[in-house]
């Protein structure tokens, strides 16, 4: 199995860009027949078929106990697998949350959805997972472990854990100012969104 690439130290700390996590977390295309077998035999989580469609997500800042990340797997209706970087975290607290889709429909052109909370008082999540495919921000770990075997993790919610001798990282608590993503699809035990506004308009409209 190839072991993934060595990455940047500015991809550990400081301002993070990892636009490419997956494609180091994942090896590559040789096992994606074999993370399919595993998908199927329920080795790797995947709660719902994702849409076909990816979200923004930012936030002014992310404050949160408990995290850990690892490549992982999603799927479509299609059954086609799509790489992303699972990011859990127990408990966390978002400030000035902003989540956006865009969707282009024939001859109405592009529709914007909109969604934002926590302007004064925080979002707030308990065993959250996001699927992403990017994610940015300028961001500090206490007590972080970097390239910890992904199927022994356990500062995360229960059940956040990769495959063995993947590539994984945990800390015992994370904050991540000026937080941008994009995403596939997030999952959370509670998400209680105080000063929720969802909006629907015309044209592109994203949160960045």
């Amino acid at each position: 199995m190839r072991q993934p690439p060595e990455t940047h130290a500015d991809d550990v700390v400081g301002r993070i860009r990892w636009k490419r996590f997956a494609a180091l977390s994942v090896p590559g295309v040789a096992l994606t027949a074999a993370l399919g077998v595993a998908l199927s035999s329920g080795a790797l989580a995947a709660s719902f078929a994702v849409s076909g469609q990816q979200f923004k997500v930012s936030a002014d800042r992310l404050t949160g106990e408990g995290f850990a990340q690892y490549g992982s797997i999603d799927t479509n209706a299609r059954e086609e697998l799509l790489p992303v970087a699972v990011t859990a975290i127990r408990k966390a607290e978002l400030h000035n949350l902003c989540q956006s889709v865009v969707t282009t429909l024939p001859v109405v052109g592009d529709i914007s959805l909109n969604l934002t909370a926590g302007k004064k008082k925080p979002v707030e999540a308990t065993d959250l997972f996001v699927d992403a495919t990017q994610l940015s921000g300028d961001a500090g770990f206490n007590n972080i472990e970097i390239g910890r075997d992904a199927s022994t993790l356990d500062k995360g919610p229960e059940g956040a854990q990769g495959m063995q001798d993947l590539f994984g990282q945990q800390a015992d608590d994370v904050t991540i100012t000026g937080l941008q993503q994009v995403a596939w699809a997030t999952n959370a035990g509670t998400f209680k969104l105080s000063g929720l506004h969802m909006r629907i308009t015309k044209g592109k409209k994203e949160c960045f």
